[in-house]
Formats: structure tokens, C-alpha cells, sequence
């Protein structure tokens, strides 16, 4: 049946290309010449170009249907001129392109965005389409491939292994898997590395720290008082993300002053870096009401019997963040303020985190 398809192949397209109906033009697979032989060979070619690396099952899956099913036309390699005399000079090679390579869009950075909406149903059909797919993609210089394949699909995620994927990231919903299809280094970029962490301190003007206790810590912090700290959402500022954490665990209200420090360490959370963003916050409300899925206890502690507590004075680092947290009390230090801007680069609103000094600041005197 394969060698039937490429000679009738060749019949139907020759008269196409004499007419100079490349339909798909400079990425067009299939070149005809007038010689009957040269575009046997052609379409030949061609076929394999499309279907090199589909599993031999694939493959005789493939070609079990007539061109005439592929077509879905009355198409038959016994009319006088090979099907083509009755004007569908679409050809089966047309069939064969949006039959079995997946659905997707172009990337800027010349790569492909398989459609996840758009999958087949199973998973010889899958199998089929990625394999086709590949191959065309391979065929018309395409660069890297994103497959994302959702719960509903996760027994799809084998084939996509056996044909080279790799892992990108997962979420609750979907696998995110790539393909690097040059024999060149990857250039797709890597998932992300940090994970954010955020922590308040809170001062009201009795100088009291508002602090809590965890109910689930490591041995170091067993009944110590912390500050209150926690991960920020996706798409969530670091600012509103640790007013927000504060709420939640104490109940108390706060409006944020500013970045005072922030900590970068690495290899922690699956490997991941981490960054750590200490705030000063200024509460706007007192009564503690803690969480008590998290929180064991809370309160407002006096900022000298906070600092003096073991885990603080017998540790370098938070020694450190308590000495600049007091000179910010005391104006003698400015933290990095929040700002909107919108870069002309990408046209996008975010946050700016920076210094202000001058002397008309009331968050920061230290001029």
C-alpha cells in the first residue's frame, strides 16, 4: 500500500507544480519535476522526511487507510488521471499534514506551542500525531517545542518521554514537557529557580515587635518568638504579600514602609535558591486573632526583650536584620520603597524597588 501511495502521489501532484500551485510554498515538502521517475522519488522522500522516527505500528496504522479515507473524497488511483482531473489538487500529502500534526502556534523565538485544548483523545492517535509532528517541525526549521499535557492527558506524558521530551515544571492542572529539536545547545529557558519568602516586622509605638509562635518549626526554633513570615502567591507583590501574611497569621492590619533587607541563599526547598524580603510594616490595627492552623501563639513583645532572646543574639544573621531593623527605627538607615513604573521595553506595569534619601522623605531621614 506505501508504494501505491507515493506513485499515485506523484501523478497528482505534477500537474499542481507545472501549474505553479505550491500550495504551501518555500515550505512546501514535495517538488515535482516532469520526469515521472524524479517525483516518485520526491514524494518518496518526502514520506520519509515525515514519517522518520514513527514506530513501525505507527506507520502500518497509517497506511491501512486508503488516500480516498485520508481525503475523505471519491478519490480512487484508477480514474485516467489519478484523481486529479476532478480539480482537488489539495492532494493526500495535505491530508496526511492536518491529520496527524498537532495542532499548535508559532512562537516569537521560533519554537512551537502545542495547542493542550486541542489534543488527540487517545493514545495511539497521540503517539501517531507527535511522532508526524515532529518530524514536520524538524522538516520546516523549527527550534524548541512546548507540550503541555494536562491531568486529563497524563498518560500521554510516556510518549512524549519515549520521543525525547524532557520535564520542564508541573503544576496542580497540567506537565509542562519540552524538545530541543536543533543539534545545537538547548536555549529553551529553565524553570524557575527561586522560591520568594517574605517577613514582617511590625512595630507600633510603644515600640512593641508583633510576633508569633509556629506550631510546626525545626528543634532551633522550639518556643522561640519570630516574626511573622511566609511565601508569596504567584503574581503577588512582595509588599501586599507580606501585609497580607501578617493578617493571616495575627490579624492584625498593616500598611508597608519597606524593603529593609533581603536574604539570598541556595540548594534549599528541592534545590531551589531563595529569596527572603524582611519589611518594616505600620500596623493599623491591634487586636491579635491568630491562625491557628499555623500559628500556636501571638503577641506584642517589647522590642528589647525580643532581641535579647538566644536564637537572635547567637546568630549572626538575625543579629543583623535586628541592628538594621533599629537603625531604620531610628532614621539612620533607608529601606527600599515601592514605586510603579511602566517600561517602554514591553509596555508592562511593575514595582521598582528603590532608595529614597532626600531630606523631605517622612519614611526616611537619613539623608
Amino acid at each position: 500500500m506505501e508504494s501505491s501511495l507515493v506513485d499515485t502521489a506523484g501523478a497528482t501532484l505534477c500537474p499542481a507544480a507545472a501549474a505553479g500551485g505550491r500550495r504551501r510554498g518555500a515550505g512546501s515538502f514535495l517538488n515535482c519535476s516532469c520526469s515521472s521517475k524524479e517525483y516518485r522519488v520526491s514524494a518518496s522522500y518526502s514520506i520519509g522526511r515525515m514519517l522518520s522516527g514513527v514506530r513501525s505500528a505507527a506507520r502500518k496504522k497509517l497506511f491501512r487507510s486508503e488516500p480516498a479515507d485520508l481525503l475523505g473524497t471519491n478519490w480512487s488511483p484508477d480514474s485516467p488521471s489519478g484523481g486529479a482531473d476532478d480539480g482537488r489538487h489539495h492532494h493526500w500529502w495535505t491530508a496526511l499534514e492536518n491529520n496527524f500534526v498537532l495542532e499548535a502556534s508559532e512562537d516569537e523565538y521560533g519554537g512551537v506551542v502545542v495547542a493542550a485544548e486541542r489534543l488527540p483523545s487517545d493514545k495511539a492517535a497521540f503517539a501517531r500525531s507527535l511522532a508526524a509532528s515532529l518530524s514536520y517541525w524538524k522538516s520546516v526549521g523549527k527550534k524548541g517545542v512546548w507540550l503541555k499535557l494536562p491531568v486529563d492527558r497524563s498518560e500521554f506524558v510516556p510518549i512524549a518521554v519515549k520521543e525525547g521530551f524532557k520535564y520542564h515544571h508541573a503544576e496542580e492542572a497540567y506537565v509542562m514537557m519540552t524538545y530541543w529539536i536543533p543539534e545545537e545547545p538547548c536555549m529553551l529557558p529553565a524553570n524557575a529557580s527561586h522560591q520568594v519568602g517574605v517577613g514582617g516586622f511590625v512595630i507600633n509605638d510603644q515600640m512593641e515587635v508583633l510576633v508569633v509562635q509556629e506550631k510546626y518549626c525545626g528543634s532551633s526554633l522550639d518556643g522561640a518568638w519570630k516574626l511573622p513570615t511566609g511565601f508569596i502567591l504567584a503574581s503577588e507583590e512582595i509588599f501586599s504579600g507580606a501585609t497580607r501574611e501578617v493578617k493571616e497569621e495575627t490579624g492584625v492590619d498593616t500598611e508597608f514602609v519597606d524593603v529593609v533587607a533581603f536574604r539570598h541563599a541556595h540548594n534549599v526547598a528541592f534545590q531551589k535558591s531563595d529569596l527572603f524580603f524582611i519589611c518594616m510594616l505600620r500596623p493599623t490595627s491591634n487586636e491579635i486573632k491568630i491562625d491557628e492552623t499555623e500559628i500556636q501563639a501571638a503577641r506584642w513583645m517589647p522590642l528589647e526583650e525580643f532581641v535579647k532572646q538566644p536564637f537572635i543574639q547567637e546568630d549572626h544573621m538575625f543579629q543583623k536584620i535586628m541592628d538594621i531593623c533599629i537603625q531604620r527605627l531610628r532614621k539612620c538607615y533607608c529601606g527600599l520603597t515601592a514605586h510603579n513604573v511602566i517600561s517602554r521595553f514591553d509596555g508592562r506595569r511593575s514595582t521598582l524597588y528603590y532608595n529614597v534619601s532626600e531630606p523631605e522623605d517622612v519614611n526616611c531621614d537619613a539623608a
